[in-house]
């Protein structure tokens, strides 16, 4: 339920502070008086379309914040959402809209966490429901005739159509499988020939080091310089043990000064890491030097070796050009194609597997569109049943309401094409409900159809903006008797012109326009009441202007008894003269009688739409 509205700087409110409770809260006021604007800010502070225009001339940014009362259903998916409620019951739902050089920013909030336009949207779905009033004309397309009456087929159709999206998405799945397969055969052979190829020379070509080639230039350069290398590691030899000139070897050299130390040691202990340092010099001199003279006794030219290696490492570079820019990643794609040919040898699932799968996964969506069928036949039968009844109250008893259903192409939504038909007058053919229904009876259709709802949506909020238009007299009485029982199940937010929906509401607000901002403005408010809505939160009308500029602001009152019987009166005849206060006075009282009247055939109702249900369950 919306517990209130704030507004600022929006449209021509500049400031408002809307307080709102349940049952039914209508709204009325002069044509262009701003009704309209009121339940707009309420769609737009739930994610509704916004251009420039909301923001309020000569303002930057515009703000909307709509409290709601939640119950426990929709604060637990709340906080599955991870918000938190505001006082353990409460969301808070603002929009903030600003303009920035050339473009309009907004920014949604619920309970001071920033959220994205999807959640905002699954949110507003939960909390309102808007009726404008060009969604009489919307009530003509197919798609949303078909989203009625699955709504009024309940849980188990609901089930029904999750169960078919799931098969309508495993069929599309195993059909693109069985394509994907029949394309593909026509390139396998091909495709497996290459790779034939392709793996031959790679398996022939051995590929198992991928350091090889840097390994084998190693190898190149040591069989290219043999001779230089035995030259060399003689030198290094002689160098360090055994040297044929006079210069002493490094091992001589460290001989000696080991037996130097060691005498030295006898005198001074502390020359002793000195010693074994030198020791260990000698040691791994000595070990060196053994090294390089074995390996310069094993060197020897291969030149068949050197030729072997050779041709090897032109043949992994030719690899590496045609499958990869280094070995590496030759290998890689070696493993790669070798998996894809064995996946090709082994060919997958058949044609034969598929083509199978594909017509189970066909029959198993078509069972499920044909359930789905029969359970909306069923529901059509009660909303046909229960829409004309709710229609019989609204001067329309011989109407003759139909859900026409055609067999289409399978679809996540089923394989039916939903139609309502509707004839308003004796002796006139059942016609498409959009093509035949004039404005009037749109609205009273739609009024109906919400009041077959009223039971399965468990939408909180329901908002009529000027449901009743092109309606009066009688009917008017009984839309105002429909939006008053609506109003007994959910919180009713109404636009109307008419007294006698007026007459029927629990909290009467009335909205009109003012000019702030002149003298003579000035002198009237001083003569107005201070239970405008617009300053019940310490706003004065003129605060966002200049005491010279003159402005046009949009204000709500809360009316009491004699002010209701005054906004009748001008409802009713355009003036308050005395028989229009009468007047007015005898709509408050026949309101009252059939409040009364309501209250008390509403539970035998309820006991009787219990009774037959059971008798349509026992058939």
């Amino acid at each position: 339920m919306l517990v209130s509205l704030q507004i600022e700087n929006f449209a021509l409110i500049d400031r408002l502070n809307l307080e709102l409770g349940p049952g039914l809260n209508v709204f009325t006021g002069e044509t262009g008086a701003g009704k309209s604007i009121v339940l707009d800010a309420v769609d737009i502070a739930l994610g509704g379309k916004v251009d420039r225009r909301a923001i309020r001339t000569g303002s930057k940014k515009a703000l909307l914040e709509a409290s709601f009362q939640l119950g426990p259903e929709l604060a637990s998916w709340l906080d599955s959402k991870e918000i938190d409620l505001v006082d353990g019951s409460l969301v808070i739902c603002s929009r903030e809209i600003s303009v920035a050089q050339s473009s309009l920013r907004s920014r949604s909030r619920v309970n001071g966490v920033l959220v994205n336009r999807k959640l905002m949207q699954e949110l507003r779905d939960r909390l309102v429901e808007i009726t404008a009033q060009g969604q009489t004309v919307q009530m003509g397309y197919p798609h949303l005739q078909r989203e009625w009456l699955d709504l009024y087929g309940g849980p188990t159709l609901a089930q029904t159509r999750k169960a078919i999206a799931a098969a309508y998405n495993n069929a599309q799945k195993a059909g693109q499988a069985l394509e994907k397969r029949r394309q593909s055969e026509k390139d396998r052979l091909q495709r497996l020939e290459l790779l034939e190829y392709e793996v031959g020379e790679l398996e022939s070509a051995n590929l198992s080091d991928a350091d090889e080639i840097e390994k084998l230039k190693q190898e190149s350069q040591r069989l290219s310089h043999v001779v230089e290398l035995q030259h060399q590691s003689y030198e290094v030899f002689q160098c360090l043990y055994q040297n044929d000139s006079e210069a002493s070897a490094v091992a001589d050299l460290l001989g000696f000064a080991e037996a130097t130390l060691t005498d030295m040691v006898e005198f001074d202990s502390t020359l002793k890491s000195v010693l074994e340092m030198v020791s260990d010099a000698l040691a791994q001199v000595v070990e060196a030097s053994r090294e390089i003279s074995s390996y310069g006794e094993q060197l020897e030219a291969d030149p068949q070796r050197l030729e072997s290696v050779e041709e090897r490492i032109t043949q992994l570079k030719q690899i590496c050009r045609k499958y990869g820019k280094s070995l590496p990643e030759a290998i890689a794609y070696y493993q790669k194609i070798a998996l894809e040919l064995k996946e090709l040898k082994d060919g997958g699932e058949s044609l034969d597997a598929l083509e199978l799968a594909n017509e189970q996964a066909k029959v198993k969506l078509k069972e499920k569109c044909s359930e789905l069928t029969l359970q909306r036949r069923d529901a059509a039968v009660k909303l046909e049943t229960h829409l004309v009844e709710e229609l019989k109250p609204l001067a329309m008893e011989l109407v003759k309401f139909k859900v026409q259903m055609e067999p289409t192409t399978p679809t996540p939504l089923g394989a039916d094409k939903i139609t309502f038909c509707f004839s308003p007058n004796p002796g006139e053919p059942l016609q498409s409900l959009g093509a035949i229904a004039s404005g009037g009876e749109m609205s009273r259709f739609l009024l109906a159809l919400k009041s077959c709802f009223s039971g399965i949506d468990k939408t909180g909020t329901l908002v009529f903006d000027e449901i009743d238009v092109g309606v009066s007299g009688r009917v008017a009485g009984a839309i105002a008797e429909k939006l008053h029982l609506l109003g007994r199940r959910n919180q009713v937010l109404c636009v109307t012109h008419q007294p006698l929906v007026a007459a029927m509401a629990d909290r009467h607000l009335r909205v009109d326009k003012q000019i702030i901002g002149s003298k003579s403005h000035k002198k009237r408010k001083d003569r107005q009441p201070s239970s405008d809505l617009g300053e019940l939160n310490g706003s004065s009308p003129n605060s966002t202007s200049d005491e010279s500029e003159v402005r046009t602001v949009v204000r709500v009152k809360l009316l009491e008894e004699g002010q209701r019987l005054e906004e009748l009166a001008q409802l009713a005849s355009g003036r308050s003269a005395r028989e229009a206060l009468a007047f007015a006075e005898s709509l408050l009282v026949e309101a009252a009688a059939r409040r009364d009247a309501v209250a008390k055939l509403q539970p035998q109702t309820v006991r009787e739409g219990n009774r037959t249900r059971a008798k349509r369950r026992k058939r």
